[in-house]
């Protein structure tokens, strides 16, 4: 019989994982360029600048509407009013979307991490389970050995061919 030789070995991502938990800010230090763009975005991307650039569109709703042409009417739909109010509101949607799809990472990033700690736990329980095998196959090993000297030490008895009788035919 042979021994189980298995020696488990951890993978070094796991020991970088550990130490790296996922971030819900922007990595490392932003320039003067990407922090204007996140504070505008930040700010437009909300339902009160859609109120505000609603208020703004009929600003020139009237003048629109006085001029009864129809290519100014949708003009005026097109470049003001939807520019205007569906951009700051599609930030909102995606704003939601993102804290969504952070929450799902970071829920993804826990599951790895217990997983992780579960395989390590398995790993634990099969290495107990080869030193209880080693030892069963030690034992057996010992029992084997005293089985064949025992065999070696007791005289060998003759084999004595009995016939039995022959059956008598009907």
């Amino acid at each position: 019989m042979t021994k189980p030789t298995y020696k488990y070995t951890q993978t070094p991502h796991a020991e970088k994982r550990k130490a790296k938990h996922p971030s819900v800010k922007p990595a490392g230090k932003l320039s003067l360029n990407e922090r204007i763009g996140l504070g505008i975005t930040s700010r437009v991307g909300t339902m009160w600048a859609a109120y505000v650039f609603f208020a703004l569109t009929l600003v020139s709703l009237p003048a629109a509407i006085a001029s009864g042409d129809t290519i100014i009417m949708v003009s005026w739909v097109a470049q003001t009013f939807l520019q205007l109010v569906l951009l700051p509101i599609i930030i909102v949607g995606q704003n939601l979307q993102a804290k969504d799809a952070e929450r799902r990472a970071i829920a993804t990033y826990e599951d790895a991490s217990a997983i992780l700690d579960e395989a390590r736990e398995i790993q634990s329980h099969l290495s107990d389970q080869d030193k209880a095998l080693s030892h069963l196959i030690d034992r057996m090993e010992q029992l084997e050995s005293g089985l064949s000297s025992k065999a070696k030490a007791a005289p060998a008895k003759p084999k004595t061919l009995t016939k039995s009788p022959p059956k008598p035919k009907k």
